[in-house]
C-alpha cells in the first residue's frame, strides 16, 4: 500500500469483514440503515428501487422494500437525510420500469431524500464503484449493487423462492461480494463520496457529526485494528487528472507473489493484467495463479467484448504455462447450471486481500471510475489476519466446490498445489469447471484483438483500431492467430 501510487489513502478501523454474496449484504445494510441518525450516502452504477433488502427475514413493521424502506426511514427519524447517487445510464433503464419511476417520485417529493444522476464522465464510460456510508462511521465498499438480480443465498440453489424479479421470474444463482468496515477508513469512503457528489451535483457537503453506528453483531471481523488501503480508478477528463491506483495495485499484487493468487472477475480482458500474469509464468518458480469468472458475461454486448479477449488473452498466456500454474474455472449449481460470478476479489499469498468494484478488464483500470480496499496481514504480527485471510479463501472455494473449508485446506496442504487441490476436489453436482476455450469468429476476434468494446481509457476510444489492441507490449498473440 502507497499512498500516490497504489493507494489513495491508508486509514485506520477497528473492524473490517468481507461480506459473501447478497443475501447477507442486503440484512447487513438493512440494519445499518436502520441505525443512522445523520446521514445515509449511497453511490452505484445502478439502483432498483423494487428490490427486497430482506426478503428471508422481513419484519412486520420495518419495510424491507427499498423504495419503501428509504422514505421511512426519514420519516423515522427527523435529522436523517438520505443522497443517492446513481450513473446517468439508469435514466433509460428507469424509462422501462414503471413501477420504479413512481417509487423515485415519491424519493423525489421528500425533502431529505436526494437521488441525482452523475454524467460527469468521459464517453462511452460508466461510474461503477459501488458504495454505502452510514453516519461516516460504518462504510460497505465492493461489488454488489443494490438493484435487479444481486440477491441470492450462498447455497446458489437451481430453484430458489426468493431469487425472483418483480415479475415473479425466476432469476439465475449470482456471486457476489463486498467489504464492510468503520473508523476513519469510513470516513475517507465518506470523503469519496462527497467528491463524487461535488463533481455530480455542484453541492459541497460536510463531513457527518454523529455518534458512531456500531459494529453488526452478526458480521465477524477478520481484522483490526487494521490500516486499510483505498484504490480509485479515474479517468482523464478535461479537468480531472486520470487515477490508475486500481491498475498499479493489481500489478503490484502480481509483482509480488511468492506462491499463489487467487482472484474472482466477473471480466478477465485486460492486456495489462495478462501482461503482469505472463512475467510470473516465465518464471522457475513463480506463482500459481487461479482465476474464478463466469462461464459466460451476462448481456448482448458483454460476450463478444469481454468473453472473447478472455480466450484471446488466455490462448496466449497458455503459450508461456510450461509449468501449468494458470488455471480458470466457472461454478455451476448441483444441477450443473451456471452461477454468475459478478464478484471483484483478489487474494495473494493469503497475505494482501482486495475487495471492490473492479474488474479484470480495460475499463475498470482507465476508463470507469471504480474503488477498491486493501488490507495486508504484513502490519499483524501476531498471524491472526494472515489466518483469517486464508480461511476466506478456503470458504469461497468450499462454497464453489460444495465442500466444507475444512476439505480444501486439508487438500491445499496434501497436494501441495491449489490448482491440484481443486481438480482433486473437483465432481458432480456443486462444482468448479474448467474453463473451455470456445470457438471465436473473425469478427469477434477483431473486436477483441482491438478493444474496440473494452478500450484502455478515454483518449482510445476516438482512436484508429490498428494504435490499440490486446496484444500490444510484451504479451505474444496465440500461435494459431
Amino acid at each position: 500500500m502507497e499512498p500516490g501510487r497504489t493507494c489513495w489513502r491508508i486509514e485506520n478501523a477497528a473492524h473490517f469483514s468481507v461480506i459473501i454474496d447478497a443475501e447477507d449484504y442486503y440484512r447487513t445494510a438493512h440494519d445499518a440503515m436502520l441505525r443512522a441518525t445523520k446521514s445515509i450516502m449511497l453511490v452505484g452504477w445502478d439502483f432498483d428501487a423494487r428490490i427486497r433488502l430482506n426478503p428471508a427475514r422481513p419484519e412486520a413493521d420495518i419495510p424491507d422494500r427499498l423504495g419503501d424502506f428509504v422514505p421511512w426511514l426519514v420519516r423515522r427519524q427527523p435529522d436523517l437525510e438520505v443522497r443517492l447517487l446513481q450513473w446517468n445510464s439508469g435514466r433509460l433503464r428507469d424509462v422501462f420500469r414503471a413501477a420504479n419511476l413512481w417509487y423515485l417520485l415519491r424519493w423525489k417529493l421528500n425533502a431529505r431524500v436526494t437521488a441525482r444522476l452523475d454524467s460527469t464522465h468521459p464517453p462511452l464510460a460508466s461510474h461503477h464503484q459501488k458504495l454505502l456510508v452510514v453516519d461516516d462511521s460504518l462504510a460497505f465498499c465492493g461489488g454488489i449493487d443494490m438493484t435487479m438480480k444481486r440477491w441470492d443465498t450462498r447455497a446458489h440453489a437451481d430453484v430458489e423462492p426468493l431469487r425472483t424479479a418483480p415479475s415473479g421470474e425466476q432469476l439465475q444463482p449470482w456471486h457476489d461480494m463486498t467489504s464492510v468496515f468503520d473508523g476513519e477508513a469510513a470516513l475517507a469512503i465518506g470523503d469519496l463520496c462527497r467528491q463524487r457528489w461535488r463533481r455530480a451535483c455542484g453541492e459541497t457537503l460536510p463531513p457527518v457529526k454523529a455518534q458512531p453506528v456500531a459494529w453488526p453483531q452478526d458480521i465477524a471481523t477478520i481484522a483490526g485494528p487494521v490500516q486499510i488501503g483505498i484504490a480509485r480508478s479515474m479517468p482523464e477528463m478535461v479537468d480531472q487528472t486520470p487515477v490508475r491506483e486500481v491498475e498499479d495495485l493489481f500489478l503490484a499484487m502480481i509483482a509480488s507473489a511468492k506462491t499463489l493468487i487467487y482472484a474472482e472477475s466477473q471480466y478477465f480482458a485486460a492486456r495489462r493484467i495478462a501482461s503482469a500474469i505472463a512475467r510470473r509464468l516465465d518464471e522457475v518458480d513463480g506463482p500459481e495463479v487461479v482465476i474464478i469468472c463466469p462461464a459466460v458475461s451476462e448481456g448482448w454486448l458483454e460476450p463478444i467484448a469481454m468473453d472473447t479477449a478472455r480466450a484471446r488473452l488466455v490462448a496466449s498466456l497458455a503459450n508461456r504455462d510450461h509449468r501449468h500454474r494458470l488455471a480458470l474455472y466457472h461454478p455451476v449449481t448441483q444441477n450443473g447450471n451456471p452461477i454468475y460470478v459478478h464478484a471483484k476479489l483478489m487474494i495473494v499469498d493469503d497475505r494482501v486481500l482486495r475487495v471492490g468494484s473492479s474488474n479484470l478488464n480495460n475499463r475498470s483500470l482507465r476508463l470507469d471510475s471504480e474503488c477498491d480496499v486493501v488490507i495486508d496481514a504484513d502490519q499483524d504480527t501476531t498471524g491472526t489476519i494472515a489466518a483469517n485471510i486464508r480461511s476466506i479463501r478456503h470458504d469461497l472455494l468450499a462454497e464453489h466446490l460444495g465442500c466444507t473449508a475444512q476439505t480444501v485446506a486439508d487438500c491445499h496442504i496434501s497436494e501441495g498445489s491449489l490448482i491440484r487441490c481443486i481438480e482433486a476436489l473437483r465432481g458432480s453436482g456443486r462444482s468448479l469447471v474448467p474453463y473451455q476455450m470456445p470457438e471465436i469468429s473473425a469478427l469477434e476476434a477483431w473486436l477483441a484483438d482491438n478493444e474496440v468494446l473494452d478500450p484502455e481509457g478515454p483518449a482510445e476510444v476516438f482512436e484508429y483500431p490498428s494504435k490499440r489492441g490486446l496484444f500490444r507490449g510484451r504479451l505474444r498473440r496465440p500461435r494459431d492467430a
